[in-house]
């Protein structure tokens, strides 16, 4: 069984069993499990006979996620401290001291928002998992940088290159027009209804939309007959859109881009 898989069955019945009640956000505990996984993975750092994976993990949320956790989040922390232990252990990843997972709130972060910060610290040989001890030298202390995830859009990009991003005006280019997609995003389709007007058979009614998540910009389609396509290749969700990129609607070509 793969990590991905293995991590989705565990995490389904330790975590999102038990809270897939209590959590009505965006942000589910299954999700922040996954990428704590992945942070975990992510900042290895190799000695001699063993491989070292940081053991302080911070989660930041939105106000409003982070109230809606309420009197959970001590069950959930708990939770998500035995899930890195077991996942460790599987994967054979050697940690200085029991994993500690905190939670703070981050005003800069939307609803559905999360970012994660690694750090490795060392510990005295007194206070180390004894494995770690006899493993050889520890790693020194060090930090990685904050990493934020939109549940909504599968984005997970540096925070300070997320702030920058929402600097951006995001542009339609198509048929030689310049169109200005608004701060909220832009629905497109045949309908006079929608924000962009495509004059073409193949474009269904209410077609497609364009909308900000997790600081980027998200096409989706809208259940359409002829469905929607990124640079040739056909989407089936929200997919985050790149500069350059080339949308597909019908046998409308509209260009993506950023100033």
């Amino acid at each position: 069984m793969s990590v991905l898989s293995n991590l989705e069955s565990k995490i389904a019945g330790l975590v999102e069993g038990t809270f897939s009640r209590a959590f009505r956000s965006e942000v589910r505990p299954v999700e922040i499990a996954r990428r704590l996984a992945r942070e975990m993975e992510e900042h290895k750092s190799l000695s001699l006979s063993r491989t070292y994976v940081p053991n302080e993990y911070r989660v930041f949320l939105s106000a409003r996620d982070r109230a809606r956790f309420g009197e959970y989040e001590e069950a959930l922390r708990t939770e998500l401290v035995g899930y890195l232990l077991e996942h460790a252990r599987r994967e054979q990843l050697v940690l200085t001291s029991r994993p500690i997972v905190e939670f703070e709130t981050d005003d800069r972060l939307r609803l559905g928002e999360f970012g994660i910060q690694t750090r490795a610290t060392a510990v005295p040989p007194q206070h180390a998992d004894e494995e770690a001890v006899h493993a050889g030298e520890p790693p020194a202390e060090s930090s990685g940088r904050t990493m934020v995830y939109s549940t909504a859009g599968r984005v997970a990009e540096p925070l300070e290159e997320r702030a920058r991003s929402r600097s951006y005006t995001a542009l339609l280019l198509m048929g030689g027009k310049r169109l200005v997609v608004g701060p909220a995003g832009a629905t497109l389709g045949r309908s006079r209804q929608c924000d962009v007007v495509l004059d073409d058979p193949n474009v269904s009614r209410t077609h497609a939309e364009i909308r900000p998540r997790g600081g980027s910009w998200v096409l989706s389609d809208h259940g359409s007959t002829n469905g929607a396509s990124i640079n040739g290749r056909r989407i089936d969700g929200p997919e985050v859109l790149k500069p350059g990129d080339e949308i597909e609607l019908g046998t409308s070509l509209i260009t993506f881009e950023l100033e």
